[in-house]
């Protein structure tokens, strides 16, 4: 990863944006060297990595390494350092891990949504606590990945050229980590400093006396923009697309508050895991039992609440019920144009797809900062960026001069990481090839023709529809317990096969189609990417995912084969 300094001295390219754990690097050891033999490898060192190492050494007795290319623990969060970065739900206490009740205990959350600081010094926390950091090699990036069939093991080589193998692979590679740089006629030639928020540097950024363009109004840009435009002469938001986001409400977590979620932890912990992974309250009232005001009263409450309240527990059906979301996406469009001064930014600023649909945002100032003096939005629909030159951006209608370029651009999301990872499975297969036209797999933990990988987070998952910690202890607790079963059976290999991605496939879509969500061009349907199989990504229903994967093992893998040692 190149350093802050660097990154002041020139823009950033696209081959600075393709660095990541899996990045190309030049082999510096011979690739005849033998290599080191492990039970298992993780790759990542964020949520799902750091617990995927505790419960398979510390639970399992497993001879087990994680490989990072980061310089510490955190995964996408050792990134996250973009100014405003959080996490982009209620989080506290619960964006954390639920298996301990002394990593409970013995952590403070100080707001009700967290900095990316906070988490990241939380996971630092753990890894210490836990003892994860001496099996994790940082700064290390993996170049290769391969099966051998007649092994029945994984060999990873690294970029300084050392191999490692061991039976089972466990891709701990984010589903928000591939950060997406858009492709503008001359973007490299711009000459003043460039960040993408997924890559933002270590050492602080002064945005002081400087004009600032930000491109993207995803959850990222949100953030950022409104604590950029308190120091920035200028800032310049190039939008491309209207947004929903929802007041957060952050407020400091009281010593009383705290309290409470510890001495009730355990029911917290089952309510996550019955209510798609969050312990929040979920309404059972039907809209069309009220009247227009009393609605119109009850969307004013869980505003004045915050948080994603008015999507969840307004009403039932939010994201199923056209009519029902059409008149909560107009209540939103109406607080924006009450916030906004200005009309004609504020039209600008109207979103018209179905809220909730795309990625759900909570925002602390984001429309306000639009009656700031100092900024200015440019609508991409209407002016579009035609291309960059080494002093800004030139649209249709203008030339915009710049000293900075922040790219709140996004992540190639779900699949990009494991397909920058690109194994190759049995027959020589690559996952590139493999997902050229589909991203099947089962249960997202598993793909046909890759025996021993097991993925979090995977396509097909919960994923990002999930509390992102608790998902992975599941998952990784049930990865642990089938290579409990291979060791217990003298079963050599675990593999999914080509009708059990068909059918669990089918089942995502089943259940996205019922909802309004594939109607919305969205990075969940892989639409930000240009050329990206469009595919609905994750699977919506976080409880009933888990109950089948739970049952899948208890009847005997169903859906899977099975090899013995060879």
């Amino acid at each position: 990863m190149f350093t802050g300094q660097e990154a002041k001295r020139r823009p950033m390219t696209a081959e600075m944006l393709r660095r990541s754990q899996c990045e190309t690097r030049t082999m510096t050891q011979p690739e005849t060297t033998a290599p080191r033999q492990l039970d298992a490898i993780i790759i990542g060192a964020g949520v799902g990595g750091l617990y995927a190492l505790h419960h398979l050494r510390d639970k399992m007795g497993l001879n087990v390494q994680a490989f990072d290319g980061a310089g510490g623990v955190g995964g996408t969060w050792w990134y996250n350092r973009y100014p405003g970065a959080r996490v982009d739900a209620p989080s506290s206490p619960f964006y954390a891990y639920t298996f301990s009740k002394e990593l409970v205990d013995d952590w403070e959350w100080s707001e009700s949504q967290s900095t990316s600081s906070q988490v990241r010094a939380y996971l630092e926390f753990v890894a210490d606590r836990l003892d994860l950091r001496r099996d994790i090699q940082f700064n290390t990036w993996v170049e290769d990945a391969r099966y051998d069939d007649a092994a029945q093991r994984w060999t990873i080589t690294t970029h300084t050229g050392e191999r490692i193998t061991a039976r089972f692979m466990i891709c701990a590679v984010g589903a928000l980590f591939v950060a997406h740089k858009p492709d503008y006629p001359g973007i490299d030639d711009f000459a003043g400093e460039c960040y993408h928020t997924g890559r933002w540097p270590h050492e602080p950024v002064s945005y002081e006396g400087k004009r600032v363009g930000v491109i993207g109004t995803g959850s990222s840009g949100i953030q950022a923009i409104p604590e950029i435009a308190k120091q920035a002469a200028h800032v310049t938001v190039f939008q491309r697309t209207p947004q929903y986001a929802l007041p957060a409400r952050n407020r400091a977590m009281s010593a009383e508050e705290t309290a409470g979620y510890r001495d009730e932890w355990e029911t917290h912990r089952q309510s996550m895991r019955r209510r798609g992974g969050w312990p929040f309250a979920t309404t059972k009232l039907r809209a069309w039992d009220a009247t227009p005001a009393e609605r119109r009263q009850r969307f004013e409450e869980k505003w004045a609440l915050g948080g994603i309240n008015l999507l969840i527990d307004s009403y039932v059906g939010a994201v199923v019920d056209p009519e029902l979301n059409a008149e909560i996406s107009a209540f939103v469009r109406e607080k924006i144009r009450d916030t906004v001064s200005d009309a004609a930014t504020a039209a600008k600023l109207m979103p018209d797809y179905h809220i909730g649909t795309k990625r759900l945002i909570l925002d602390n100032g984001y429309f306000e900062t639009y009656n700031r003096d100092n900024v200015s939005l440019v609508d991409l629909r209407d002016d579009p960026i035609e291309s960059f030159n080494s002093s800004g951006a030139v649209t249709a209608s203008s030339e915009h001069d710049l000293d900075m370029l922040v790219l709140a651009t996004g992540y190639d999301a779900v699949s990009g990481s494991m397909l920058n990872l690109n194994p190759q499975g049995r027959n020589g297969i690559r996952l590139q090839e493999k997902w050229s036209e589909r991203f099947d797999t089962n249960f997202g933990i598993s793909v046909a023709g890759f025996p021993n990988l097991f993925m979090i987070h995977g396509p097909g998952s919960p994923g990002v529809f999930f509390s992102m910690p608790l998902g992975a202890e599941l998952q990784v607790q049930w990865i642990g317990d089938c290579i409990a079963h291979l060791q217990k059976n003298g079963l050599g290999a675990i593999e999914t096969t080509v009708d059990a991605e068909a059918a669990w496939d089918e089942q995502i879509q089943h259940i996205a189609n019922r909802t309004l969500y594939p109607e919305t061009n969205s990075w969940y349907l892989g639409a930000n990417i240009p050329g990206k199989p469009r595919q609905f990504l994750g699977h919506l229903k976080g409880s009933q995912y888990f109950d089948q994967l739970t049952t899948v093992a208890e009847e005997g893998y169903e859906g899977f084969v099975f090899e013995k040692v060879s």
